[in-house]
C-alpha cells in the first residue's frame, strides 16, 4: 500500500505531539518532589522551554563550563527542557557515588541504549544490566596487558606509515627516521613537488583521524582501511564517524524525547519502513551511516571467521596476524563452556562501537599533542631527546612495550594533553530511584543553608563533567589550567591524593569510573604513546601562521 509523504508527515506529527505531552506530564509530576534540587545555586537560564540546555551542550560551550569551574561550587543545579531540574557535578565524593558506589542506580540515559542499538548494535557501550556485565566479562581478558604487548608491532607499522607519508608530503629530510622506513620511501609515495627549504603546512586533524581509524582497524579489528600513502586516499569510514558525531549533535531534542518511546512502536521492520516514508533528511543520513557501519563490520567479521576456521596459516595471512582484539575475542568466544560467549550479533555489535569510541577520541587526543608541541618547542625538543635516547639503546630499532610506557617525559606529556583536554569532557546518568548524594564538602545554597548531601528524584538527570574535575584548582591546585607535564615528574598535591578521585586512570576522570570505564584505556594510552613517539621524532611542528 502507498503511503503520502503528507501522510507520513502528519503520523509523524502525531506521534511528537503525544510523546511530548507524555513527557511534559511526566516532568510535571517529577516537579513537585524536587525542591531540593531548587535550593542549589544555578546560572540564569537563556531559553524559558530549554533553560540552559544550549549553554551546557552545544558545541561552543567551553566558556559556559569554565564558568562553572570558576565560580560555581562543584555540584550545580542546570535548568533543562521546560524547567525540568538536572545536576553538572564534579564533586569527588558525589562522582564516586554516581559512578562507582551507587552506580546501579545511577545508570545511562534510556536513550543512550535505545538510539544506541539502532546505530552501533549490542556492543558494550550500548546495552545495560546483565548484558553489560557478560560482555564486560568477555572483554576484559581482551585488553591484557600480555595482548596489548603483542599489538604493539601493529601501532609501530601504522604510525611508521604516516610518518613517512607526512616528511614525504612536506619534503622534510628523514635523518631522523630508522632505516627500515628510510627503505620505505622507495613504494611509490608520490605528491607534487615542494621546497625542501620552506616550512610546509599540513591539516593535522585529518591525518589523526585517518591514522586513529588504521590503529584500530589493524589493531581492533585486524582490517586496514587505508594505505595512508597520500592525503586523497582516506576511507569513507572516516567521514562517515565525523558526520555521525555531528548528526547525532543536531538530533539531540529527538534522541532525548523521541527515540524512546518510538522504539516501542511495532517490528523492527515496521520502524524501517516508517523512517523511509518520512521526509525526514537527518533521519535518512543517520539510517545510511548505521547501514555502513553494519555492513562492513558484517564483511570483516566473515572474513575472521574463514581464517580462524582455515587454520593458524590463515590466520598469519590476516592484517594483525590473529593479534588483533576481535581475532583474540573470536578465539576466546569459540572455547568451550565459556560463562561470558557472546552471540554473533554482540561480537558484530563490538566492532562498530569500538571503531567509534576509539577512533574520534584518539584522533582529537593526537591532533592535542601535535598541537601543543607546536607551540611549546622547548617540550618538543625534551620529548625528542628523551626519544632518540632510548632508541639509540635499542639500536635504532623500535621501542620495546615495557620501556616504552616506562618513558618518564612521554608519559607526562601525554597525561597532562589528557588531564587538560579529555576527549569525552562529561558523561551521563539518570537516577533510577529516589537518592542522597553526599558531597566532599558543603556548598551554600540559594537560602544561605549549608549542603552537605542532595536529595535527588527518581529520572534527575545527572551530568558528570570530566573536564571540570580534571581541573579542579582546589584539588589540582592554582596552576591547574596550565598545560605543565612537569607536574607528573615530582609529587602530586596532597589534596588530589586525598581527594580520591574515582576514576581508572591516574587520579583522572578522562576514561570514566566503575564498570562503564573505558575497557580499552590501556590501549589509547598504547596508541598515544606509540603515535608520540615518532611524529614529533621525525619533524618540528609550529603552529600556522
Amino acid at each position: 500500500m502507498a503511503v503520502s509523504q503528507s501522510t507520513a508527515g502528519l503520523f509523524l506529527s502525531a506521534l511528537v505531539f503525544t510523546i511530548l505531552w507524555v513527557n511534559i506530564a511526566r516532568r510535571n509530576r517529577r516537579h513537585q518532589h524536587s525542591h531540593g534540587l531548587a535550593n542549589l545555586p544555578s546560572p540564569e537560564a537563556k531559553s524559558w522551554w530549554k533553560g540552559n540546555f544550549d549553554q551546557a551542550l552545544n558545541p561552543k560551550a567551553w566558556d559556559f563550563h569554565m564558568r562553572l569551574l570558576k565560580e560555581y561550587a562543584p555540584v550545580v543545579r542546570l535548568d533543562a527542557f521546560l524547567g525540568d531540574k538536572q545536576l553538572i557535578v564534579f564533586d569527588p565524593k558525589a562522582m564516586h557515588h554516581i559512578l562507582v558506589k551507587d552506580q546501579a542506580m545511577y545508570d545511562k540515559p534510556k536513550s543512550t541504549f535505545s538510539g544506541g542499538v539502532l546505530i552501533f548494535g549490542k556492543g558494550l557501550v550500548t546495552i545495560q544490566g546483565e548484558a553489560h556485565r557478560k560482555q564486560r566479562r568477555a572483554l576484559n581478558p581482551v585488553f591484557s596487558i600480555a595482548h596489548m604487548r603483542n599489538m604493539l608491532p601493529i601501532f609501530y607499522d601504522v604510525v611508521h606509515k604516516v610518518s613517512i607519508t607526512l616528511i614525504h608530503e612536506l619534503r622534510f629530510p628523514t635523518h631522523d627516521l630508522v632505516s627500515g622506513i628510510r627503505n620505505q620511501l622507495e613504494d611509490g609515495l608520490s605528491s607534487k613537488f615542494k621546497d625542501e627549504n620552506a616550512p610546509q603546512e599540513i591539516e593535522i586533524l585529518s591525518w589523526m583521524s585517518r591514522t586513529a581509524l588504521e590503529l584500530v582497524g589493524q589493531a581492533g579489528l585486524g582490517y586496514s582501511f587505508d594505505d595512508l600513502a597520500d592525503d586523497s586516499g582516506a576511507h569513507p569510514y572516516t567521514g562517515i564517524l565525523k558526520q555521525l558525531v555531528t548528526t547525532l549533535g543536531r538530533m539531540w531534542f529527538i534522541r532525548s524525547y523521541i527515540v524512546n518511546f518510538a522504539v516501542k512502536i511495532g517490528s523492527p521492520s515496521f520502524r524501517r519502513w516508517v523512517l523511509d516514508r518520512l521526509p525526514w533528511k537527518g533521519g535518512h543520513r543517520l539510517r545510511d551511516m548505521s547501514d555502513y557501519m553494519w555492513e562492513l563490520s558484517k564483511q570483516i567479521h566473515e572474513g575472521k571467521k574463514r581464517a580462524l576456521a582455515g587454520g593458524d596459516e590463515a590466520v598469519a595471512r590476516q592484517v594483525g596476524k590473529g593479534k588483533d582484539i576481535m581475532s583474540i575475542l573470536m578465539r576466546l568466544n569459540m572455547e568451550e563452556g565459556s560463562q561470558s560467549q557472546l552471540d554473533e550479533d554482540e561480537v558484530l555489535g563490538q566492532m562498530s562501537s569500538l571503531i567509534f569510541a576509539a577512533m574520534d577520541t584518539t584522533s582529537s587526543a593526537l591532533a592535542r599533542v601535535l598541537h601543543i608541541l607546536s607551540t611549546r618547542l622547548d617540550v618538543q625538543g625534551k620529548l625528542r631527546q628523551e626519544i632518540l635516547e632510548a632508541r639509540k639503546k635499542c639500536g635504532d630499532q623500535d621501542i620495546p612495550y615495557d620501556e616504552l610506557v616506562s618513558l618518564p617525559y612521554l608519559d607526562a606529556v601525554c597525561r597532562e594533553t589528557l588531564r587538560l583536554y579529555p576527549p569525552v569532557p562529561y558523561v551521563f546518568r539518570v537516577a533510577t530511584q529516589d537518592m542522597i548524594l553526599p558531597l566532599s564538602n558543603p556548598v551554600t545554597g540559594i537560602d544561605g543553608t549549608s549542603i552537605s548531601e542532595i536529595h535527588i528524584p527518581n529520572k534527575t538527570a545527572v551530568t558528570v563533567s570530566i573536564i571540570n574535575s580534571n581541573r579542579n584548582p582546589v584539588i589540582w591546585g592554582p596552576d591547574a589550567l596550565e598545560w605543565k607535564p612537569e607536574r607528573w615528574l615530582s609529587p602530586l598535591p596532597d589534596e588530589l591524593i586525598e581527594a580520591h578521585i574515582p576514576g581508572v586512570y591516574s587520579h583522572l576522570m578522562t576514561f570514566n569510573a566503575g564498570s562503564r570505564s573505558c575497557i580499552g584505556f590501556k590501549f589509547s594510552q598504547l596508541e598515544m604513546n606509540d603515535s608520540s613517539i615518532y611524529l614529533p621524532n621525525s619533524t618540528v611542528y609550529r603552529p600556522e601562521k
